[in-house]
């Protein structure tokens, strides 16, 4: 028998793992209301820190597939937080870029997002959130293409 078959359910990896993110999303929201969520504070920083990104380039950064990110400009676009426009060098591409309205809203919520992000972690020493969050990027960059949307992960700065 594997070491998984002898897990009960609530210590499976999977189980743990869903777990972990119903929990991050009540934490996200109970920290920074429910204005937006967290998959569109996540897009909302992308393009904050960008000057303009197409469809599948916010696809490929947040780990979402093409249709998911249209949904989730779509909701920007009509909260204000967005806006697009076609792309000069590629006439069928549409560019995203973050509003005013958008980077106020960043700002207003980061300190609630770096709450929400510090209680997930405060069972954990320093030392052991930095091996968890390590842990969390080696198992992501493992399994990457089994999923539905390949995230493209950033090379971590030394």
């Amino acid at each position: 028998m594997s070491l998984i078959e002898e897990m009960p359910l609530w210590r499976r990896p999977g189980y743990l793992i869903r777990r972990l993110n119903q929990l991050h999303y009540a934490l996200f929201f109970e920290e920074c209301g429910k204005e937006i969520t967290p998959v569109q504070y996540g897009l909302l920083t992308i393009l904050s820190s960008t000057s303009d990104s197409d469809q599948i380039s916010i696809a490929n950064r947040l780990g979402i597939d093409r249709t998911n990110v249209a949904d989730v400009l779509r909701r920007l676009v009509t909260a204000g937080l967005v806006r697009r426009e076609r792309s000069k060098t590629d006439r069928r591409a549409m560019i995203a870029m973050i509003t005013p309205e958008g980077e106020k809203l960043l700002e207003r919520m980061h300190p609630a997002m770096v709450r929400a992000q510090e209680r997930i972690l405060e069972g954990l020493s320093p030392d052991e959130r930095t091996v968890f969050i390590d842990l969390l990027i080696r198992l992501l960059a493992a399994n990457n293409e089994h999923g539905r949307a390949a995230l493209k992960l950033e090379k971590p700065e030394d």
